[in-house]
């Protein structure tokens, strides 16, 4: 048999066992805040034809897709994000229920450099609504997305709001017109969190020839500080030439009062300055940060992407979602103590104290999990010692075991690993001492 070494593509990894049952935890969280808000589930393929994605992400995110030509001869390409596949499907099932309300959760791939923090295939977790032009849906989506790290107990939240539309003012007050233009400017502007205004303004003058006045129009607007409605509504004397940029501040003021009546505006800010790098963005942009843990940057984003559906359809269908870093949230909710950090699935470790006692074991367990308590059997009888320590590596509190005194009882033994106590009950009693 041919030797293979074993070891995974540079920009991808395995999540064991003790990685993966958090992030599942914490996703059944998420489905349960999505659902509760009336979005369903969908599922779209892995590869799409490469025309369904091209064009969507501008020129460097195109250069990032894993494209290639499948064995039938056919350009195809791995989802960069779920955004143009949920384009896709709208465009080809045209009698779908509008508003039309989605959650997708699925593996994308990038061909980037990887690096820390940064992967070729990572989880995105989306929500949207196709078909909805007010701004109460873009009120929902953040309204879900707060909702969300509500119930996942994250504190200090801060979600970000800005317009693209406004932006579009600002740039035509700084007199750049040109599409390809505005795309750069945007994708510095972008930069902000990272590299900072002096940062900014060298890439701006070095790579896309703004002068130094320039910038100093860009940046008389953007650093602006807005504190509440009347900052934003003064915005309008500044943007009084661009008939867009007023459209986006009258935008951003009825989104700030639905939030306002939806009693979240302490978890809202207006920043001008976030820009959102993807070129598909038409109206309300948002980034959310968790203000005591800065260092993870944006931990859930998105927007209003009104033209994309006018790539597959003949006019332009009004969208508009939010995305879950989730690994940035994992990681996040472990070092603060928010995720289980353990392997075990089930709540009871089922010991043997001889194989022969496997059957009606498994007989105990089946009775078990019929009253809903998740039952791990052991599948090698031995030393009790062993088998508690293996149960405690996996992280379980309970372990159960019954001898032929207890089968012949009906009782079992259960030790909480917790405490070191040990106590012998009927099943009734360790379902209801274990459900809590």
């Amino acid at each position: 048999m041919k030797r293979v070494d074993a070891r995974t593509l540079k920009g991808f990894r395995d999540y064991l066992p003790e990685a993966e049952v958090p992030r599942q935890h914490m996703l059944r969280a998420v489905v349960g805040v999505f659902e509760s808000f009336g979005f369903g589930p969908l599922t779209t393929p892995a590869l799409e034809y490469s025309e369904v994605l091209l064009g969507n992400y501008g020129d460097e995110g195109d250069k990032l897709l894993y494209r290639f030509e499948d064995n039938g001869g056919r350009d195809v390409a791995l989802r960069y994000d779920l955004t143009a596949p949920l384009a896709r499907v709208v465009a080809q099932h045209g009698s779908l229920e509008r508003p039309f309300k989605r959650y997708q959760i699925a593996p994308v791939w990038r061909a980037e450099k990887p690096g820390r923090g940064r992967f070729r295939e990572f989880l995105q977790c989306d929500v949207d609504i196709v078909g909805e032009a007010s701004m109460r849906a873009d009120a929902e989506c953040m309204l879900v997305g707060l909702q969300i790290l509500n119930t996942l107990g994250v504190e200090s939240v801060e979600m970000r709001v800005n317009n693209r539309k406004l932006l579009a003012g600002i740039l035509d007050r700084v007199g750049i017109e040109t599409e390809a233009e505005r795309r750069d400017v945007l994708r510095a502007v972008d930069k902000l969190p990272k590299i900072g205004r002096s940062g900014v303004e060298s890439e701006l003058q070095k790579d896309h020839g703004l002068d130094e006045a320039a910038c100093e129009r860009l940046f008389e607007v953007l650093g602006r500080p807005i504190n509440g409605r009347e900052d934003v509504q003064a915005l309008e004397a500044l943007l009084v030439d661009s008939e867009e940029g007023r459209a986006g501040v009258t935008e951003l003021l009825e989104l700030l009062d639905h939030l306002e009546a939806a009693g979240v505006s302490d978890s809202v800010a207006v920043d001008l300055s976030i820009a959102r790098g993807l070129d598909y963005y038409t109206g309300t942009i948002y980034e959310t940060f968790v203000t005591t843990h800065e260092e993870y940057g944006s931990v859930m984003s998105g927007g209003r992407y009104d033209e994309l559906l006018g790539t597959f359809l003949k006019q332009s269908l009004p969208a508009v979602g939010i995305s879950l870093g989730i690994d940035r949230l994992v990681s996040l909710l472990s070092e603060s103590g928010g995720l289980p950090e353990r392997a075990a699935v089930a709540d009871v470790y089922a010991a043997l104290f001889d194989e022969d006692g496997f059957g009606p074991t498994c007989a105990l367990a089946a009775d078990l999990r019929a009253s809903g308590v998740g039952v791990e059997v052991s599948l090698k009888a031995g030393r009790l010692g062993k088998q508690f320590r293996y149960a405690e590596r996996k992280g379980y509190r309970w372990v159960l075991f019954a001898g032929p005194d207890e089968l012949a009882s009906g009782q079992v033994a259960l030790k909480d690993l917790e405490d070191g106590t040990q106590r012998t009950l009927t099943l009734p009693e360790v379902v209801s001492l274990v459900r809590g």
